[in-house]
Order: structure tokens, then C-alpha cells, then sequence
């Protein structure tokens, strides 16, 4: 037949690939990846090691089988892919601190207490939380009922006994004097400004320790002529009580004791003997 001008001949179509060359095409090509699961997809954030905190799939090295939505798996770094997303750190968050209360007992040196309240507990690891309560030392020196308290309270305001010889020559002088008495105590707190005491009529102060007996002589005119007793003496107070005491010429110098007995006959030693003011 004749061929028409201007018209190429077809060509015939290619011949189809070998088996084997569709067999190795198909090993080339990159696995289907499967479904990765995860923390998500399950719901699943568990605190510390759980094994049955587990899912299936990815983790973060690029393998792909058993994984952790637990907190250990961020050590064991078989975490799933998605756990940090999933189960996010979340710290404790308090609310601010209350008002302090009143003291817990009137009377008596207790406490005064404040108080916060937790807004979010702490999750997945996140930083936990703070104290919820505070105290603090606290004396109340009146009673519920409106009436001051005992004398056993007021501060005990004390010096030397050295000075108590001179007043004793001014009361007999006077002829005032009054049969006294002494009372024991056993130190339990002192501050730092008693060490501090750099004149020479506050020298004694640095001979005072924790956990010393001291003996305290009340005498005229720090005897109160109608109830008897010096202000500060802890007649009143209950066993084991903690009643304060303030030295004399320096404000820096005080702290804590507990009364022990009291003497009606005075022979309290030279060393640790003291006067009430």
C-alpha cells in the first residue's frame, strides 16, 4: 500500500518488563508505614514506671513496636512518639497565703497558723508541691472572755544579782523590806545579742547558756505589795510553760525559760543568780 505523505509509520509498542524486574521494583519500594497509636490515641499518661502504661508506635530512636506513656520512659527512651504532646509537665500552682490566725491558745505562748490551698496538682512529673501551712510563735495576753491574763505572761525583766545588795541597803534604810523569795528556771532560748554585751555593767550578760539552771531573787521594791509576787516571776504557769525573760541595759539581750520551783528561803548561787527589775 502506498504510504500518505507527511505521516511517520507507528511504531510498535515496547515489549513488557521481565517478572523479575517487577519483583525487585516492588522490594524497592518503601514499606507502607502502620498506624502509630500512641499516648493520644489511647488517653494514657501515667505517673513513674508503669508497664501497663503501653501503646504501639513509633518511638524516638525511629523504631517502631512497644512504646511507654509513662514518666520513666523519658530514662528508658522507649517513650511514644507523641508523649511529650500528649502528657505535657504540669508543676503544682498554690493559691496565696491566708491571713494568720489568731493564737491557738490565750494565755500561753502557742502559735499563730496560715494556710494555702492546691489549684493544680502536679502531673507528669511536674514540681511538687509546697508547704500548705505555716506557724509562728504567738502569745495572746488576753482571754476569750476579755480579762488580761495572769502575770505569768509579762516578760520577766532581770539584772544581776550583784545589784540586788544596794537595794536591799535602800529598802532596810527605808524600812520597807519585805520577805522575798527566789525562783528557778531553766534557760532554753537566748539570742545572739547576748554575747554582744561590751559594757561593763552588761558583762553578765555573756555568762548566760541553754540549758543552765538560773536562779532569780524577787525582792522590794520589784515585790508587788498586794499580789506578793515580781511581774514575769511564771506564778501561774503551767508545767513546762515557755515564758520570756529581757536583761536589763541591753534590748538585744533576751530569750526563753521554764520555770522550775520556787524557793521561799533565797540561796541562790553567786554565779547564776539574778534579779528581777
Amino acid at each position: 500500500m502506498p504510504r500518505c505523505p507527511g505521516r511517520a509509520a507507528a511504531l510498535p509498542p515496547p515489549p513488557p518488563p521481565p517478572p523479575a524486574l517487577l519483583l525487585l521494583l516492588l522490594l524497592l519500594l518503601p514499606a507502607p508505614r502502620p498506624a502509630a497509636a500512641g499516648c493520644a490515641a489511647l488517653g494514657l499518661c501515667c505517673p513513674g514506671r508503669t508497664p501497663s502504661c503501653r501503646s504501639t508506635g513509633w518511638r524516638p530512636d525511629g523504631s517502631y513496636g512497644p512504646c511507654y506513656c509513662d514518666q520513666a520512659c523519658e530514662h528508658t527512651l522507649d517513650c511514644c512518639h507523641d508523649y511529650s504532646q500528649a502528657c505535657p509537665v504540669i508543676p503544682c500552682v498554690v493559691s496565696q497565703w491566708s491571713a494568720w490566725s489568731g493564737c491557738a491558745e490565750p494565755c500561753k505562748t502557742t502559735y499563730r497558723v496560715r494556710r494555702r490551698h492546691i489549684i493544680q496538682e502536679p502531673r507528669n512529673g511536674g514540681e511538687a508541691c509546697p508547704a500548705l501551712e505555716e506557724r509562728a510563735g504567738c502569745v495572746e495576753y488576753w482571754t476569750e472572755q476579755g480579762t488580761e491574763c495572769k502575770q505569768s505572761l509579762i516578760p520577766a525583766f532581770i539584772t544581776t544579782g550583784g545589784f540586788g545588795k544596794a537595794r536591799k541597803k535602800r529598802a532596810a534604810t527605808d524600812g520597807r523590806e519585805r520577805v522575798g523569795y527566789c525562783v528557778e528556771f531553766q534557760l532554753v532560748a537566748i539570742t545572739q545579742g547576748c554575747l554582744h554585751s561590751h559594757h561593763s555593767y552588761t558583762h553578765w550578760m555573756q555568762y548566760l547558756r541553754e540549758g543552765h539552771t538560773v536562779c532569780v531573787e524577787c525582792q522590794h521594791p520589784a515585790l508587788d505589795s498586794e499580789s506578793l509576787h515580781c511581774y514575769g516571776d511564771g506564778s501561774g504557769s503551767q508545767r513546762n510553760q515557755l515564758l520570756h525573760w529581757q536583761a536589763v541595759g541591753n534590748p538585744r539581750c533576751s530569750g526563753t525559760w521554764k520555770r522550775i520551783r520556787q524557793l521561799d528561803t533565797c540561796s541562790c548561787p553567786s554565779v547564776h543568780s539574778f534579779l528581777f527589775i
